[in-house]
């Protein structure tokens, strides 16, 4: 098994005043020659957003993008929608940008902030139609077990969001002292195990709030929690 482990003091940093945004991987002002990517994991932004405030209209292309509010309301809007629509805490949205699309995010809250992990995995194929859709996961769903959030769009899998790539994001939270057993798509895959709170430990590494461990060259590995936990686990092809 190899593992990679990316401390949460080591990420790249960027205070905007409306935005503390908090980068795993190379993105805008931060360069980390060591932390571009991990496989078809591209960016996983960790964002606080003042009131009221947000991302204007911008575009994005042969890109999958993935936002998980943690906290507050996130405001969307792009080019295939003209209304805003509302996505919160329980709920994910994907946007497959495909051969373009624009878009505008905002805290769609006037005293409260907002809190999302924003991800981008770069797909498996390029140049189509771009698509959008969201959906609530319940957090009874996720308690001691794998709750699986997005799939790819080639998978059978029910009740996921579908992507343009052979890529699995799930959630769980655990109970002070279970273990679980993550068995991954192929020995061709990594999975980006990010610790949304609490303290675990994989392979003997014990991580904490906002840490992450990336694990590959294996076909499955084991989660122990050392306090009730949070985590967020991302997968996909290593090539």
């Amino acid at each position: 098994m190899k593992t990679i482990i990316h401390r949460a003091k080591d990420r790249g940093f960027a205070n905007h005043g409306w935005l503390q945004a908090n980068h795993s991987f190379s993105f805008a002002g931060f360069f980390d020659a060591e932390k571009i990517q991990f496989g078809a994991l591209r960016v996983l932004n960790d964002d606080v957003i003042a009131p009221n405030m947000g991302f204007g209209t911008h575009p994005h292309d042969n890109m999958e993008i993935i936002t998980i509010p943690l906290k507050g309301v996130l405001k969307h809007r792009d080019s295939m929608h003209n209304h805003w629509q509302p996505v919160v805490p329980g709920e994910v949205q994907v946007m497959s940008a495909g051969t373009g699309v624009q878009h505008s995010e905002i805290n769609g809250s006037s005293d409260e902030y907002l809190s999302l992990f924003q991800i981008w995995i770069i797909p498996n194929k390029r140049s189509l139609s771009p698509r959008y859709d969201q959906k609530r996961f319940e957090a009874g769903d996720r308690k001691n077990k794998l709750q699986v959030l997005v799939t790819s769009i080639e998978e059978s899998h029910e009740g996921s969001l579908k992507i343009h790539q052979d890529a699995k994001i799930s959630r769980i939270d655990l109970d002070e002292g279970k273990t679980v057993n993550y068995d991954l798509i192929s020995e061709n895959h990594g999975v980006y195990v990010m610790i949304i709170n609490g303290e675990i430990n994989v392979d003997g590494n014990s991580l904490i709030t906002r840490d992450a461990m990336g694990v590959s060259k294996t076909d499955s590995f084991e989660i122990k929690s050392e306090t009730d936990s949070s985590v967020l686990l991302i997968e996909v092809p290593m090539q």
